[in-house]
């Protein structure tokens, strides 16, 4: 066979990633437009970079993917079997086994033809709120409560079995999210997690200033049917929106999908908007077969991050809420992968108020505001003085999710995720409450005396990820920072306790990745792509921030205890295959 011809490249292992050609492994680069939180400008187009795209060559490599992404058959990957001998094919760092927790007897993925149709989960209830973890305690300024782990069958497909979700509770009604943990700055915390599920799990407390060794590192792992007790104190400053879900390596994505997850809320003494009435959204999404089963992850959830069918707010699709004055809400992104870029379908606006780590200075009027996977936001929205409607909704978002075209000329990446509605919105007339001009101020962090750099980077192998992966995960992905993926207790960078760092987050991939540090709160101090440098409009205490493809984004932070902190893509399939690194702070 000619290795000139299209099948002969294929059994070459060389493959087309957009214009540029690559033997077995590609890096690949792209660039896009920075993004803020404000309403979001219409992107720029950079026709002058480069985009690198994979593409297969030749009909029978793409009838093989057909077969593998369209209905999820890693038995596909015995066709390739011949290449294994080849150069680069052996000695793939991410086919060693699975950790032993991610090896529970994974089902193959469910066909994409077997999903449920995207309204057969029932819409329209109105939204329920959450529920709320009890407290164990008398003591003042002492949260005691446990969090147990487990499965629950629950009715949600009408026609279909019960629905085996993972969630904390063993509550059949009421919203499929963890319950809201509700503590004030000052107080100590003490949960006693228990786990009931058939993988070892981590609680990691995302967001909070938690002592390294309490914040559910993958390294800490508490086995099936083993108790541990998370203990530490919430400084003054902390107030903010947080939330808590699984870490353990190469589980994490697994475990959240089935429902682990849920809102955590830290109060101040002095918070300027505590008179308001408050009101939770926490949005996730839910991948469910016709049968009434959770789905697996298939080839294209672990490239992309998983999306599931149904979008939900407070457990349920597309629920009714009414307003009958000005609120304050907080909203959670909850979601694996997808992006949130929220807005009222009327164009109404509403007020920024506070991103992860609590309230900044001063309210700020949008019209949509983008949340990526993990990100939290505080806003204000106003009744208004007559009665009117609204969809709260999830606007288009081009992330850059990749496909597998058919040729070379064709472009290698998928739609942007349409509009979606969250909910529907009754707004009768009230009097508007006086929103404070100023609300809390947010100092700035000072000059750094060190400098860190972290690189988002991504390498595909396309002939091994024909192959069938270790216990259902794919080869051939590799998912990096700084040029590796992810081994526990190998120290990626290394900084010392109390020092002002400025950390780079460059993103050297054709998708967005939302870059997520454990243990503290950072400041975005600016934005750069294609040389052009934007500095942030506003300062905020952040955990989470968008990096768009292309672009670099500069931050201040400081640590405050010894010990390992992790850093991630958190796309939590991302971080699963690797995109994860350590931070020893000594």
């Amino acid at each position: 066979m000619s290795s000139d011809t299209p099948a002969g490249r294929v059994a070459a292992g060389v493959f087309h990633f957009g214009a540029a050609r690559a033997r077995v492994v590609r890096t690949r680069s792209a660039a896009c437009a920075p993004t803020g939180v404000l309403s979001e400008p219409p992107l720029r187009q950079h026709g002058n970079r480069s985009m690198l795209r994979r593409h297969f060559l030749s009909s029978a490599l793409a009838a093989a993917a057909a077969s593998l992404f369209a209905r999820g058959a890693f038995a596909a990957g015995q066709a390739m079997d011949g290449m294994q001998g080849m150069e680069g094919m052996d000695d793939m760092p991410d086919m060693k086994p699975a950790p032993a927790h991610a090896r529970h007897g994974k089902p193959a993925p469910t066909p994409a033809s077997a999903l449920a149709a995207a309204d057969a989960l029932p819409a329209g209830a109105p939204l329920a709120a959450l529920r709320v973890l009890a407290n164990e305690s008398r003591e003042p300024g002492v949260f005691r409560a446990t969090l147990v782990a487990q499965p629950v069958a629950r009715a949600l497909l009408p026609g279909a079995a019960p629905t085996t979700l993972w969630q904390f509770g063993a509550g059949t009604q009421g919203p499929a999210v963890g319950p809201l943990i509700d503590v004030r700055e000052g107080d100590a915390v003490e949960i006693r997690f228990v786990n009931r599920l058939p993988q070892p799990s981590t609680i990691h407390w995302h967001g909070l200033p938690v002592p390294p060794d309490q914040d559910g590192n993958p390294s800490d792992l508490v086995a099936p049917g083993a108790t541990r007790v998370y203990r530490f104190t919430l400084p003054k400053g902390s107030a903010g929106t947080y939330w808590y879900h699984p870490h353990p390596h190469m589980a994490t994505a697994e475990q959240v999908f089935r429902g682990l997850a849920g809102p955590i809320v830290v109060r101040a003494a002095d918070d300027p908007l505590a008179g308001w009435p408050e009101r939770h959204l926490f949005v996730s999404d839910l991948k469910l077969a016709r049968d009434g089963a959770i789905a697996p992850n298939d080839m294209m959830d672990w490239m992309n991050g998983r999306q599931g069918q149904f979008a939900l707010v407070n457990g349920a699709r597309r629920p009714r809420i009414s307003l009958t004055g000005d609120e304050r809400w907080r909203v959670w992104n909850g979601c694996s992968a997808r992006y949130l870029r929220i807005t009222f379908d009327d164009g109404r606006p509403f007020a920024h108020v506070g991103t992860d780590g609590g309230l900044f200075d001063a309210p700020r009027e949008v019209a949509s505001l983008l949340l990526a996977p993990g990100e939290r936001a505080e806003l204000v929205v106003r009744a208004g003085d007559r009665a009117s409607h609204a969809v709260l909704t999830a606007l288009e978002y081009d992330r850059g999710k990749m496909a597998m075209a058919m040729s070379e000329a064709a472009h290698g990446s998928l739609p942007p995720d349409p509009a979606l509605p969250l909910a529907d919105v009754a707004f009768e007339p009230a009097a508007p409450r006086a929103l404070p001009a100023r609300l809390r101020a947010v100092p700035a962090l000072g000059e750094p005396v060190a400098r860190k750099e972290v690189v988002f980077g991504e390498q595909m192998d396309m002939a091994a990820m024909m192959r069938a992966g270790a216990h259902g995960r794919p080869a051939g992905m590799r998912f990096m920072v700084n040029g590796v993926t992810f081994e526990p207790h190998r120290a990626t960078l290394t900084s010392r306790r109390g020092e002002i760092e400025s950390w780079t987050i460059r993103n050297e991939t054709d998708m967005d990745h939302p870059f997520h540090l454990h243990g503290t709160q950072f400041q975005v101090v600016e934005r750069e792509i294609d040389g052009e440098t934007t500095p942030e409009p506003y300062r905020a205490w952040r955990d989470t921030v968008n990096v768009r493809k292309g672009e670099r984004v500069r931050i201040l932070t400081t640590q405050t205890e010894r010990g390992e902190r992790m850093f991630h893509c958190h796309i939590l399939e991302h971080e699963d295959l690797g995109m994860m690194g350590t931070l020893k702070v000594v």
